[in-house]
């Protein structure tokens, strides 16, 4: 799918941030610059804009513009949905990912029942990935695919985003997750997976939702609790009550 020129340029102030050309403190150029410099309307540069307040890298200030606030390089979101595959285009992680099973299966893995015990039996596809970043393993993740409503997943899509085979390929719309984040004691082989010196990883897991409310996928994210921190970023929303 296309991107829009909102996303584009969104994409392009994201880049500019995470490389240093504007730094926690600089205010963007104006709305009117912006507009200049990427050939577009000024309503188009506000989507944009809003896109990165959004997610926490700017802050706009009425009647001084938009200031860039401080981020890590390397942090995940937790609150959101977004791919590893996305996080990598959008953060230059330089990562690599290694599909290490794909298969049909009639019920969850064992794993899965113990971590989701309400869930019933449902055939669909285990997906195991390893996440490195500079050849290092950071992230373990395995997912489980409900069939329906995906009834086949390419090993292409395994190995790059699956979240655009299913939105892209399948029309699914992805809508909204449940997760739930803990250290928890791993067994020896994720242990080696991840080249940890002890058996503590961050585990969150999801449920993963369609916009019919269909859960559509269950996941297990083994994180190495040396390599990364995890940030969410929130802005208030005012409810009158």
């Amino acid at each position: 799918m296309a991107k829009s020129k909102s996303d584009l340029i969104a994409q392009d102030i994201a880049s500019k941030i995470q490389h240093g050309q504007f730094k926690a403190g600089d205010f963007l150029p104006s709305e009117n610059d912006l507009t200049t410099l990427y050939g577009s309307s000024r309503e188009t540069v506000r989507k944009a804009l809003q896109q990165l307040d959004s997610v926490g890298m700017i802050q706009k200030i009425r009647g001084k513009g938009s200031i860039v606030l401080n981020i890590d390089r390397y942090s995940f979101p937790i609150s959101g949905i977004t791919s590893f595959q996305e996080l990598n285009k959008s953060l230059g992680m330089h990562a690599e990912t290694q599909v290490l099973t794909l298969k049909k299966m009639h019920d969850l893995p064992a794993l899965f029942k113990k971590k989701f015990p309400e869930q019933k039996k449902q055939a669909g596809i285990y997906l195991e990935r390893l996440r490195l970043i500079d050849d290092q393993p950071v992230v373990l993740d395995c997912d489980y695919l409900f069939s329906p409503p995906i009834e086949d997943l390419p090993r292409e899509a395994a190995e790059n985003s699956i979240y655009d085979y299913i939105e892209n390929k399948l029309k699914l719309d992805i809508s909204y997750a449940r997760k739930v984040i803990t250290v928890e004691k791993i067994d020896h082989e994720m242990q080696k997976k991840l080249c940890l010196e002890d058996r503590l990883a961050v585990l969150i897991a999801s449920h993963n939702f369609v916009g019919d409310t269909t859960l559509f996928q269950l996941t297990l994210s083994f994180h190495n609790p040396q390599k990364f921190k995890f940030v969410d970023f929130a802005r208030r929303q005012k409810i009158k009550l």
